[in-house]
């Protein structure tokens, strides 16, 4: 059951995204970015909705705690579910993504269009210079920038270095940093089309107040990542060590 359920969903997700793919082509042709972050929205909402034909369902912990106006969310990144989660829970988001995103089909020049952020992520120094302008203009903006630390998707638990992107990007502009803590690799995982009927669970932690170098910042989201995990059972966080080889 749970095979014919994943094959059901993965059916609907694909057509889902070729029939609004398509529905797109007017906004890219006009170029309208309102318009775009507003259609990538629910094409996001339907993609999750999607997941009750897996016997999934969603629980956000701890919105009250997300600020008004611009911030960098910090989340553990485990599935493509983490991908899709914050373009509904935030009113101007903006994720910093893979450049090899922009390549896909149909789906990345709307991820352009949208005001997502790409990045280059073995291009070491040059790659960080322009993630940082491009963040700036997103926080001038008003966007809520979603960054992934670990860098790339993880399996639940596991310690991974954290990506010193973060740091730069918290100390260039004086927003709030919110650690988030997931689950979702248990019934995503970040491999196969398989998924797990059970509840994926969002826990928002609090806006991390000014901190000064790396290492605080980064024992700062570590520590939040360990207390949210522990307070709503979810497995626990990475290692806090940083890793300079990629940018996010």
């Amino acid at each position: 059951m749970t095979a014919f359920r994943s094959a059901l969903f993965q059916l609907y997700f694909l057509l889902l995204t070729l029939a609004m793919g398509l529905g797109a082509l007017p906004i890219r042709v006009l170029r309208q970015e309102r318009t775009a972050l507003a259609y990538a929205k629910l094409w996001s909402r339907l993609v999750l909705a999607g997941l009750r034909l897996c016997g999934i369902r969603i629980v956000v912990e701890g919105l009250e705690r997300l600020p008004a106006g611009p911030c960098l969310i910090a989340s553990q990144h485990q599935s493509f579910f983490d991908g899709f989660v914050w373009m509904n829970l935030v009113p101007k988001p903006a994720y910093i993504i893979k450049q090899e995103l922009t390549r896909v089909p149909l789906v990345g020049p709307m991820l352009l269009l949208a005001g997502m952020i790409p990045v280059m992520r073995h291009a070491g120094a040059r790659a960080l210079r322009s993630l940082m302008a491009a963040t700036q203009e997103a926080f001038a903006e008003g966007r809520q920038i979603v960054i992934f630390p670990e860098g790339t998707r993880t399996i639940p638990g596991a310690r991974v270095p954290l990506q010193p992107g973060i740091v730069a990007l918290a100390k260039q502009s004086p927003v709030p940093v919110v650690p988030v803590a997931t689950n979702s690799g248990l019934f995503w995982p970040r491999s196969g089309w398989s998924k797990t009927p059970g509840i994926i669970t969002v826990a928002i932690g609090n806006p991390l107040p000014p901190t000064e170098g790396r290492s605080a910042l980064i024992a700062a989201i570590t520590a939040q990542w360990e207390e949210l995990c522990t307070r709503h059972n979810l497995p626990l966080p990475v290692d806090n060590s940083v890793s300079d080889m990629r940018v996010f």
